[in-house]
């Protein structure tokens, strides 16, 4: 069984090992229904209920092969996210876009206003299936996304989505709303806009990278704002390591030269204490307080299992000492105990 975690405020508790479902929407590479389905039952099987998906997943794929999934199970012990903040359009064609290799003829309007949150919402159930979501999350705000449109649509989602999705919350509609973001930066300028009870922020607090714990994890653990951490593995690089792939990747890109040497220095300390790169990656982010869960991409069954011992896998208090005194972890970066 897998630990749970209260979210924030909130009566939801998540478990701390969640399943990321971009995969089963088929990004940068297709996974037939069959693939699909399998990777999915196989996620439950094996003990999984925490669920996150969104509409940009595959244009919808995503949402209506979770949604297949998880109507299947009598059990409904399970905790589904989803996002808002994109609108999908008729396309008139499944070409490959925005990474994904979708079979959905739709493309992406972003709308993170009032009416805008409230018709995605309504658009996931449909496509869901589904009678309920548990989290959602505003998707993709920030400069990352929108550059100089950050701010215009920022005080936009702020004043007209923050609203529709706090209404939500208040209805008992959906029980934790929050940012799914690649920026922690954004989810601290939206903590002086709202009352958030989580945010969703994929890897920008990993073993790689700690800057937010200078001053956005903080103010998290004052307004106990829990944080879900996604792509634990920095889109690749802390999964694959640097040796025996031909191109390491780093935040949806190859990785620079700079961040290879990073690697293969914390790759080093993995061989001395003979611990698996990835099972420190994943079980890295989980000792700060107001870390709940991660959740890593699974595009395949048999990677359930090994996901599932790399999550528990037993990492000596010495490694991660030793990866603060060799500078590659923040000295005020909470580190993980020993598994009793």
């Amino acid at each position: 069984m897998l630990e749970k975690r209260k979210i924030g405020n909130t009566s939801l508790h998540v478990d701390s090992l969640g399943f990321g479902c971009a995969s089963v929407g088929n990004l940068y590479k297709a996974i037939s229904e069959q693939d699909a389905s399998d990777v999915l039952h196989q996620a439950w099987d094996k003990g999984f209920r925490h669920f996150d998906t969104a509409p940009h997943y595959g244009q919808g794929l995503s949402e209506r092969r979770v949604g297949d999934m998880l109507r299947s199970k009598t059990e409904r012990n399970y905790v589904l996210s989803t996002k808002v903040g994109r609108i999908l359009t008729p396309a008139g064609y499944t070409k490959e876009r925005h990474g994904f290799r979708s079979a959905m003829p739709f493309d992406i309007q972003y709308d993170y206003s009032y009416d805008g949150v409230m018709r995605s919402f309504e658009h996931s159930l449909q496509r869901l299936g589904l009678d309920r979501i548990d989290i959602l999350y505003m998707h993709d705000i920030g400069s990352v996304t929108h550059g100089d449109d950050h701010e215009t649509l920022f005080q936009k989602a702020m004043a007209g989505g923050y609203k529709a999705m706090d209404e939500l919350r208040q209805q008992g509609v959906i029980k934790a709303i929050g940012l799914g973001v690649n920026e922690y930066q954004v989810c601290e300028q939206a903590l002086d806009h709202g009352d958030w009870d989580c945010f969703l922020l994929a890897g920008r607090y990993t073993l790689l990278e700690q800057d937010a714990l200078h001053s956005f994890l903080p103010k998290c653990q004052q307004r106990n704002c829990s944080i879900i951490i996604g792509g634990p593995y920095n889109s690749g690089i802390l999964a694959t390591g640097t040796r025996g792939v031909s191109e390491p990747y780093y935040n949806y890109a190859p990785a620079s030269k700079e961040v290879i040497e990073r690697v293969s220095r914390i790759e080093a300390v993995c061989d001395e204490f003979n611990v698996p790169l990835p099972a420190a990656a994943l079980q890295f982010p989980l000792a700060h307080p107001s870390i709940v869960s991660v959740i890593p991409g699974v595009g395949k069954a048999d990677m359930i299992q090994s996901t599932l011992d790399l999550f528990n896998q037993e990492i000596p208090v010495e490694f991660w000492i030793a990866m603060q005194q060799q500078g590659l972890v923040s000295d005020s970066a909470p580190i993980p105990k020993a598994k009793s």
